[in-house]
């Protein structure tokens, strides 16, 4: 599992979907699972789950990602699990960090 944490700024659904375009298309075989969202006042609460295929360790990893936060300063937790070959211990997790990776160019970039 890897994790990656961040304050971010700016407009929310900006910020969402420059993710999600960077998720989507950093992996031919990326795919959006399913995702929830949530409104209160002017707080604002993304979940984003996806999935893809890592070639070095032949099979298929998850990333979930929560953006949460109002008038313009967002809490983003991305949090990746699944690209382990261990059966007792995580062995070959470079899926999991090539998948999270996807987006920490755009978080640099706002």
């Amino acid at each position: 599992m890897a994790k990656y944490e961040k304050t971010v700024y700016g407009d929310f659904d900006e910020i969402l979907d420059r993710l999600d375009s960077a998720i989507m298309g950093g992996s031919a075989s990326a795919s959006y699972e399913d995702g929830s969202d949530y409104v209160q006042g002017a707080f604002r609460c993304a979940v984003r789950v996806y999935e893809r295929y890592s070639w070095t360790g032949g099979n298929r990893v998850s990333l979930s990602m929560t953006l949460a936060g109002s008038q313009g300063e967002y809490f983003l937790s991305a949090i990746t699990s699944g690209g382990s070959q261990g059966v007792f211990l995580k062995l070959n997790t470079f899926g999991e960090d090539a998948f999270l990776s996807t987006i920490s160019g755009v978080v640099q970039s706002l």
